[in-house]
């Protein structure tokens, strides 16, 4: 796997684990309400992973090292893993009831 692969991956899902459940726990416990936590993990899913992936391109292209498809291989990493990741927690929000989903999306 390629440097830049490395990077943006490993950055798109720590980032992706810290925020998602930070929003899914700070939404359950203000709202108690499957709808809005759904909607807080999309908008992490989408909105976020495309201002990490351009900030992650912005820091990526700084260096003058790198090769344009670097840059833009780890862009896409960033924003792939980012989102696949979050999505990832839609899973047990669909499939569970509220309280155990967001048990189960912190052990996951």
């Amino acid at each position: 796997m390629r440097n830049s692969a490395i990077k943006g991956v490993s950055f798109g899902l720590t980032s992706g684990i810290i925020t998602t459940l930070g929003m899914m726990v700070g939404l359950d416990s203000g709202t108690h309400s499957r709808v809005v936590v759904i909607g807080g993990i999309l908008t992490i899913a989408i909105a976020d992973a495309f201002s990490d992936a351009l900030g992650m391109h912005i820091s990526e292209e700084s260096n003058k090292k790198n090769l344009d498809r670097d840059v833009w291989f780890s862009t896409l990493d960033t924003f792939i893993s980012k989102l696949l990741f979050a999505l990832s927690f839609l899973i047990p929000v669909l499939t569970m009831e509220l309280n155990t989903a967001i048990i189960v999306s912190v052990i996951w």
